[in-house]
């Protein structure tokens, strides 16, 4: 089968310039050469049924053609070399370790604000700032036990951090059940390629979250907001593949500053939640009364430390992007190392010069509102019209502080498995980081993929789809 090259000056994960093959695509590329499209095309509709079958769906919020869809799956794997994924794991841990730090920090002594390396203003006046965290020990001081670090790689080659996800991040269940899906389909690739398994993610998981309290055997459940959450799919599958309980706020009681669960045997009492619901909605005592998702009286426990929340309240701070651009000072102030991993260059448009300068240069610019996500509330200024141009520059003269700006980058592109063939499509990577005894990465990510030509959004809300990613371990000679 026929790989179409990339344009002129991208950076693609498979092909070189003059569409050489990258050496640790050497084997693959030569199987993809041989293979028949309608074989391939059989493959993919194979796996589509199956996807369909298990129920693997996600919800678009609004949509009047249907809420619940199906995440396009493309058969072609993205291969990563070993020590490419060794500098990505160095990077992400230590980054995951600052931010830890920094949630520590600024509910307790505030160095890093008192040194001025944040200003004071841009913590204590977000809305992700929690106020029922300040002074609270956590135990071994983790907040986030759960990370999803979405990295791009850029024409120069180098991996780039473009944003932290540190609340409830999701996802990690389209990375496993692609490798399941890859394993069935081509099996025989398995075989001949050292691909590093991600199966062991939910025991790892489930080891996490055991050690974030001091009990011993400690009762574990994964909190949803229920079947009608966009992510509801993920919270029961990884329910189940952790064997505990998936439950909903009205299953869970307080009584006695302990958490219960309701069963058929009686009350159980929980140690561990892990938490899919965000802050607002955890506690109506505490946040918004009228939620009916949360557990009235939860805030009451875990100040006491009666029950463990992963990820912790207030975590949303950290991952907010009018924070992201000091993850790498906070890297050199809390660790005294230099990042590993760089951040995308970011102008806050809270700042005159930034804002200035934004405003000039509205067409070439990426800018996002600082508690967007699924991509959504942004503008994208080379594919935006002028009318829609013009009403980001309003929004930004009324509210700047509630938007950043980065360059348009170009994402590196993958050969991908589209109606015209095999063509490249742009994709980034967000790899999971397990915060527990100690920081535990599967070597491996969801991969998301733009399926529409030129299209820089990967998320499945715009239309994105997903790829196995496949890294690769070294091999040790006899």
């Amino acid at each position: 089968m026929k790989v179409r090259p990339p344009g002129p000056g991208h950076y693609d994960e498979m092909l070189l310039a003059g569409n050489g093959i990258r050496e640790h695509y050497r084997d693959y590329g030569q199987w993809l050469e041989s293979c028949d499209e309608a074989w391939l095309a059989q493959r993919r509709q194979e796996a589509d049924l199956l996807f369909h079958r298990v129920g693997i769906t996600f919800t678009v919020y609004g949509d009047e053609q249907g809420a619940e869809r199906l995440i396009p799956f493309d058969a072609l794997p993205r291969i990563i070399p070993a020590q490419e994924w060794q500098v990505l794991e160095r990077g992400l841990a230590q980054r995951v370790q600052a931010l830890n730090h920094f949630l520590h920090d600024i509910y307790h002594e505030q160095h890093i604000l008192r040194e001025g390396v944040i200003p004071s203003e841009q913590v204590f006046t977000n809305t992700q700032y929690q106020l029922a965290m300040q002074g609270l020990d956590l135990p071994h001081d983790i907040y986030t036990h759960i990370a999803g670090i979405d990295v791009i790689r850029n024409n120069d080659g180098r991996f780039h951090v473009l944003e932290d996800n540190l609340r409830c991040p999701s996802g990690v269940s389209y990375m496993l059940q692609n490798r399941i899906m890859m394993m069935r389909l081509f099996p025989e690739l398995f075989a001949r390629y050292p691909v590093a398994p991600v199966a062991h993610y939910p025991s790892l998981l489930l080891d996490t979250l055991r050690h974030a309290t001091p009990v011993d055997n400690p009762c574990v459940v994964v909190l949803t907001p229920g079947r009608y959450n966009s992510a509801y799919y993920e919270h029961a599958f990884l329910a189940q593949q952790m064997g505990v309980e998936l439950v909903e706020g009205v299953d869970l009681l307080v009584k006695n500053e302990h958490v219960y669960m309701r069963t058929t045997a009686g009350l159980q009492q929980v140690d561990v939640i892990y938490r899919r619901i965000d802050d607002d909605f955890l506690d109506p005592l505490a946040f918004r009364a009228d939620s009916s998702l949360g557990v009235p009286g939860l805030l009451s426990v875990y100040r006491k430390g009666n029950v463990v929340l992963a990820n912790a309240m207030g975590t949303g701070i950290a991952d907010d992007k009018s924070i992201y651009p000091y993850v790498p000072d906070m890297v050199r102030f809390y660790l005294s190392e230099e990042p590993v991993l760089e951040n995308v260059h970011t102008w806050q448009c809270r700042r005159p010069d930034d804002l200035s300068y934004v405003l000039d240069n509205l067409h070439e610019l990426v800018v996002k509102e600082t508690h967007g996500a699924g991509g959504y509330g942004m503008l994208i200024g080379p594919k935006a019209t002028q009318a829609e141009i013009e009403e980001f520059r309003a929004r930004l003269k009324a509210a700047p502080h509630e938007y950043i700006a980065q360059p348009t980058l170009s994402l590196s592109s993958c050969p991908t498995f589209v109606e015209e063939g095999v063509a490249p499509r742009h994709i980034d990577l967000r790899p999971f980081v397990l915060c527990g005894r100690e920081t535990r990465i599967v070597p491996g990510g969801l991969t998301r993929v733009a399926l529409r030509d030129g299209s820089l959004v990967v998320n499945s809300s715009q239309g994105g789809g997903t790829k196995d990613t496949w890294v690769l371990e070294e091999v040790t000679p006899c």
